[in-house]
């Protein structure tokens, strides 16, 4: 007889069902995306570059993986640890006082959204009909004493099925509007190779 034989059972607990997540709040949890061959460089320049590096495409709407990253110029040691702060993902808000990193996404039909920390929970009681783009938070980063490099990641809700173009700006880091177009028709070939985790 086993140590663990007899001990006794832990009783049952009630299933509770789940409730069902918005679409705007993030990817669905049971999919495997399908990738987009889309991507590159949003802003380049001698010192900072802004690539999209990856797309994500799940049946609701499709993930960005951003990645930025600066080159130490003629800073002093004190001006370019304030640079190594300004690049952490710092979405601009009103509460922040920095102008951050601002990224948003137009449609082809006039309708932009702006990323933002938080998705349209304040009005839930409203119907949300998008585009809505959610700073789902950073991939982590690294810094030394000559580059700074951050990733940022961004849902986009819902999925569209035609061109978009991807826009930023980041002032503090000296980084105009700037814009890259992705391709509908590449989003919708990954989207055919997005796949459910279970048949039911």
């Amino acid at each position: 007889m086993s140590f663990f034989d007899d001990l006794p059972e832990q009783p049952a607990r009630p299933r509770e069902p789940q409730p069902a997540q918005p679409g705007w709040l993030g990817p669905p949890s049971d999919e495997l995306p399908g990738i987009a061959r889309v991507g590159g460089f949003v802003h380049k320049d001698s010192r900072t570059v802004v690539v999209l590096k990856l797309v994500e495409v799940y049946s609701t709407g499709c993930l960005f993986d951003l990645v930025w990253s600066v080159r130490r110029g003629t800073e002093s040691d004190q001006e370019w640890r304030e640079m190594v702060e300004e690049s952490y993902n710092h979405p601009r808000s009103s509460l922040d006082t920095r102008t951050g990193l601002e990224l948003g996404v137009a449609v082809a039909d006039g309708r932009k959204a702006v990323s933002a920390i938080n998705g349209p929970a304040a009005f839930e009681d409203a119907a949300v009909t998008g585009p809505v783009l959610t700073t789902l938070g950073g991939g982590g980063g690294s810094n030394n004493s000559e580059f700074v490099q951050f990733t940022g990641r961004y849902w986009l809700w819902p999925l569209p099925m035609e061109d978009i173009t991807l826009v930023l700006r980041w002032e503090a880091l000296g980084i105009p509007e700037s814009s890259l177009v992705l391709s509908g028709e590449q989003l919708a070939e990954a989207l055919a190779d997005a796949q459910k985790y279970w048949d039911q």
